[in-house]
């Protein structure tokens, strides 16, 4: 009987030595974890780091390009206004930013890329080029002005108007403004 008594007596032991173990595991992890961490105080998942401005604004990016195709440029601002309002904590303001965006679209054009044997065009490419003043009013070594420009392919037989166009413009609008922003904020 005594011999019984002792088995369960013994495993509770050994139950309760590992648990200890397993508690200081967890602490020792939790901590590294915790200093680890916080060496990266300044990063965030943008990739901007520490920004030292409080507001930003842009200001109406006017068409000036040869071809102009009506509503671009509202289209433009908005999209740079809305990427730069969703991956930072700056607020937007009408005047008086601290970091100004400001410039033109200055090349709109659609050329054709390839061509069938009959002489029509096979794919087309519609390309947008922005040329971009950015001001940072805190660091006025950051400041510059840079041309920006993408395209978006679409097939010869497509004209580009209504969900083409709009698909393209989209694709274009968003690569050029991620670049704008990584120019300009997350330094790449």
């Amino acid at each position: 009987m005594a011999q019984l008594e002792l088995v369960p007596k013994l495993r509770d032991k050994n139950w309760d030595f590992l648990l200890n173990i397993m508690k200081k595991i967890y602490s020792l992890f939790a901590l590294l974890s915790l200093f680890m961490l916080s060496g990266c105080s300044v990063y965030n998942f943008t990739g901007t780091g520490k920004i030292d401005a409080k507001t930003f604004q842009v200001n109406f990016f006017q068409n000036n390009a040869d071809l102009i195709e009506p509503g671009i440029d509202r289209t433009f601002t908005l999209t740079l206004q809305d990427l730069i309002m969703n991956q930072t904590n700056l607020n937007l303001v009408s005047n008086g930013g601290d970091l100004v965006y400001e410039g033109e679209i200055t090349d709109y054009r659609i050329t054709p890329m390839t061509a069938t044997a009959d002489q029509q065009a096979a794919q087309n490419r519609l390309s947008i080029r922005v040329n971009v003043r950015f001001m940072n009013k805190r660091k006025e070594t950051d400041d510059f002005e840079k041309s920006f420009e993408f395209y978006y392919d679409f097939p010869g037989r497509d004209l580009p108007t209504g969900s083409v166009l709009n698909e393209a413009i989209r694709v274009i609008f968003e690569r050029i403004t991620q670049d704008i922003f990584n120019q300009s904020l997350a330094k790449w």
